[in-house]
């Protein structure tokens, strides 16, 4: 993993960024050598093609060909391929009609960004279904027979079809063993001499007891000294998943650890961001507002808007403002989470809640400073007190503003009970920790995919 901005990113998918990139500034490159452009010819021409270059994997992003684990058929794949040439089109045309007009050839130079940009999109389509293994696996042990280990284990081989579990190491301490007896290594040879004579590139320490003489320290730093990575089960889940797991974390571990750096100069930062991109998304969907609020009107009686209380920044209370979605009595038993197929939803807030239509009035909380563009969903009180109580750590999500969007809202579908809420909180911990104007702009990619895909609405 290589940690960008606070944000943990796969090699690989760094990897794969920089050579889509690279395919794309190639061909135009290539036709310019061809054309036998002099170099101030050259250097305007290749600005725009990166321009059009970082669109793409935008485009790219969005359609979800950087996921390094997906469900995909191969022609769900082809379709998405499709759909995002059909989105790059006028966008190459666009970038390549702010040439200037002095240079000859735009069109032909046009026409070699798309083939870098076919190029792109096949092997991108490629690169998910060949099924080839890597030549350079990643060799894991994980240190534990417990719960704990056996989690790891389960989400290793679920996550990353590039790892390979080599065994699972006993403590002296751990009683039972809740992995399989076949991954159990032998305890003939030292911790440090199993692990280079397997080849191990890491070591997860997963143990439930880690007092009493648990952890052998002074193997785990010669494996350390002999090259081997050495983590502990938090910060495993947090560089691979992104998620600050409830049942390995401790507050010494949050206290003691970095990230959760507010800071004068990135919420100013934060709030000059938020405040030009709400304006901007207000003037684009200006239009399909107007047209919401009328379809409501003429559908059903009642107002077009939604107004609910819920829980902002440092506890603070305000009103977030939606499209009105389901009917005026929703919620006469009292409050609750929102179902799939619920029945109190319109036929117009069954479809404006599927492309997240609804959502788009809380543009003007982003503007008037009650909420942030990226943040932790906000909830209602109701729910706030009951999850404050259940679950540990809640409240530190309300540490900063709630968004329109965020790091849970792209990474877990909709949440509609208890459990669902502690899984969000994982994600939404990872948000507190490592957020950052980056993992903003991450988030906002990823946004655009799950708005597009229709994923996780109700």
């Amino acid at each position: 993993m290589i940690k960008l901005f606070n944000h943990y990113l796969h090699r690989r998918t760094v990897l794969q960024v920089v050579l889509d990139f690279a395919l794309i500034l190639a061909a135009v490159f290539a036709e310019l050598l061809w054309r036998r452009a002099e170099l101030p010819v050259m250097v305007p021409v290749l600005g725009y093609t990166a321009l059009l270059a970082t669109g793409m994997l935008v485009i790219n992003g969005s359609m979800g060909f950087y996921q390094r684990v997906h469900g995909r058929t191969l022609n769900q794949s082809r379709a998405r391929a499709a759909l995002a040439l059909l989105l790059a089109v006028p966008v190459t045309y666009a970038v390549f009609g702010l040439v200037p007009l002095g240079i000859e050839g735009r069109q032909s130079l046009a026409l070699a960004a798309m083939v870098g940009l076919l190029v792109v999109l096949a092997h991108r389509v490629d690169a998910a279904h060949s099924g080839a293994q890597s030549a350079l696996r990643h060799r894991v042990l994980v240190f534990g027979t417990g719960p704990r280990a056996a989690l790891v284990g389960r989400a290793l081989k679920k996550d990353d079809p590039h790892v390979d579990v080599v065994g699972y190491y006993a403590s002296p301490n751990e009683s039972e063993a809740e992995v399989s007896a076949w991954g159990i290594l032998s305890k003939n040879k030292s911790l440090t001499d199993t692990a280079l004579e397997l080849e191990v590139d890491e070591i997860v320490v997963a143990l439930v007891e880690r007092r009493g003489g648990s952890m052998p320290l002074r193997e785990l730093l010669d494996c350390k000294l002999h090259g081997v990575r050495v983590t502990d089960m938090a910060t495993h889940f947090e560089k691979t998943k992104g998620q600050i797991r409830l049942d390995s974390v401790s507050a010494g571990w949050l206290v003691f650890g970095d990230g959760f750096s507010q800071g004068g100069l990135r919420t100013a930062v934060k709030r000059i961001f938020d405040i030009a991109c709400a304006l901007l998304l207000i003037g684009i969907t200006a239009p399909v507002m107007l047209v919401t609020a009328l379809v409501i009107k003429l559908e059903s009686r009642g107002p077009v808007f939604y107004r609910q209380e819920r829980v902002g920044f440092n506890g603070r209370l305000f009103n977030v403002v939606k499209f009105r979605s389901m009917r005026t009595d929703a919620e006469k038993d009292g409050p609750q989470f929102a179902a799939a197929k619920d029945s109190r939803v319109t036929r117009v807030g069954s479809f404006i809640r599927k492309v997240r239509i609804d959502e788009l009035p809380q543009l003007f909380s982003v503007l008037n400073g009650d909420m942030s563009l990226v943040g932790p969903r906000p909830e209602r009180p109701f729910f706030v007190d009951q999850l404050t109580r259940e679950i540990p750590y809640y409240a530190v999500r309300q540490s900063v503003k709630p968004g329109v969007t965020g790091w849970a809202q792209v990474r877990y579908h909709y949440g509609a009970s208890l459990e669902d809420s502690a899984e969000k909180l994982q994600y939404d911990l990872y948000y507190v920790k490592n957020h950052s104007l980056f993992l903003d702009l991450v988030i906002l990619f990823e946004t655009i995919g799950v708005v597009l895909m229709a994923k996780g609405a109700r």
